[in-house]
């Protein structure tokens, strides 16, 4: 090549460097990148939702069941926990989070594939968001626990909960989270009111038909063996919902700043809200009372706390607490189902109510919606399709998945055994 010709190509290279240079910047600007400020608080919030779970939800839980029933409902909790570890890990993430179809993620990331120190999320490791994700899915399915305490076989409640898990929680949550047809369709769930209350509350449901009511239900008094269990539970819960609805933002921002200031202000309305309805209506606010309205706060404002307003929070709070006494009332001694502590009473009904005032209260300058306060009443319309459809496919799996474990073992102990108490009779322990 002459010297001439080299300069030629020289000159003609660099030009074309000149040209492509400012989309290679743009590009490399554009690229996702870690921030230490978002994932130092997307493990802060990793470890206050896993602390909701154990021990917050099972002392909620342990509290409100007899003393013969204390360590079963505790172990329930415990062991949902390792079990929707493991299968989160091994199929239930890809399922959730990865290409597929509208309705189910693909099998790309089975066993966690492909994931290594240097895989990103946004702006923070894919480990930390697997594991954020992980105790989501820990939490769903041991909310539903409560619906059957006291009566359910060990082994049914593994089975069922397993299955319950990747044909139902994992789908659903594709379908809101994940690339799937409901948020697609403008579905508004920031934290789960869809995702993990509804679909929580309504397998509670069908669980507690089908398994049946307690032994003595509605002769026998039974009432909860240590409410300062409970408060504690609550207490539990109540912090570690900062790390469920705050860090849904998935970054340490404006829109964690405020799903953390308007779950406070939801909570704290919903256990006003239920201790003033309960007070008027049986004359005496009680302990149960409050601690159950401040949870059904935090249900209703968790699909909504990265949408709304101050404003918007305070009425959704005192609307769940009135919605969710009559839920856990009036609606289960009116059609008569034993659902032992009240999960579709409060998560089922609560969630229903945040999921469709998402649609009333949602602020464009927060979440980049109106809702139908800021003129789009079309929205609330779109978040009632949002509920219906995760309605039909959880009672309907549920109940085909609850089928199939009672003809392989059975769902409910023996007679003998719910007498005598599952601490003994399943776990061999009981409480001195």
């Amino acid at each position: 090549m002459t010297t001439r010709r080299l300069h030629k190509t020289i000159r003609a290279t660099a030009a074309a460097l000149a040209v492509l240079w400012p989309a290679v910047a743009f590009a490399q600007e554009d690229a996702p990148k870690l921030d230490t400020g978002d994932t130092a608080w997307m493990l802060t919030s990793t470890a206050l939702v896993l602390m909701m779970t154990i021990p917050g939800l099972a002392l909620y839980y342990g509290g409100m069941v007899r003393k013969k029933n204390v360590l079963s409902v505790l172990m329930h909790i415990f062991a949902v926990t390792a079990v929707m570890s493991v299968l989160w890990m091994v199929v239930g993430y890809s399922l959730a989070f990865t290409e597929g179809t509208p309705y189910v993620g693909g099998l790309s990331k089975v066993f966690l594939r492909g994931i290594g120190v240097d895989s990103l999320s946004g702006t923070i490791p894919e480990t930390v968001f697997v594991t954020f994700q992980m105790t989501f899915a820990i939490i769903t399915p041991a909310l539903v626990v409560g619906a059957f305490v006291e009566r359910m076989k060990f082994a049914a409640m593994l089975l069922f909960l397993s299955a319950w898990l990747l044909l139902v929680y994992a789908p659903v949550t594709h379908w809101v989270w994940g690339g799937g047809f409901l948020g697609d369709d403008g579905v508004l769930d920031f934290a789960g009111g869809t995702v993990v209350h509804i679909n929580a509350g309504v397998a509670g449901l069908v669980a507690a038909i089908m398994v049946g009511k307690r032994h003595g239900y509605g002769r026998e008094a039974m009432a909860p063996h240590d409410l300062r269990l409970t408060l504690i539970g609550a207490s539990l819960l109540w912090v570690g919902w900062f790390g469920f609805n705050a860090g849904s933002a998935v970054a340490a921002n404006g829109s964690a700043g405020m799903a953390m200031l308007v779950t406070q202000i939801a909570t704290a309305a919903a256990a006003l809200s239920w201790m003033f309805t309960e007070w008027a209506l049986r004359g005496k606010p009680s302990l149960l009372g409050i601690t159950t309205g401040a949870i059904a706060g935090l249900v209703a404002i968790t699909p909504a706390s990265g949408f709304v307003l101050p404003g918007g929070a305070l009425a959704i709070g005192i609307v769940a607490g009135i919605a969710s006494y009559w839920g856990a009332v009036w609606l289960k001694n009116r059609l008569g189902y034993d659902d032992s502590l009240d999960v579709f009473g409060v998560h089922g009904i609560a969630g229903i109510t945040g999921a469709l005032l998402t649609g009333v209260f949602a602020a464009e300058s927060v979440g980049g919606t109106p809702g139908l306060l800021e003129g789009n009443p079309a929205q609330v319309w779109i978040q009632f399709w949002g509920i219906v459809a995760t309605i039909v496919w959880c009672a309907v799996a549920s109940a085909v998945i609850l089928k199939v474990v009672d003809l392989l073992v059975g769902l409910r102990v023996e007679r003998e055994q719910e007498i005598e108490g599952l601490d003994t009779a399943e776990h061999g322990e009981a409480v001195a």
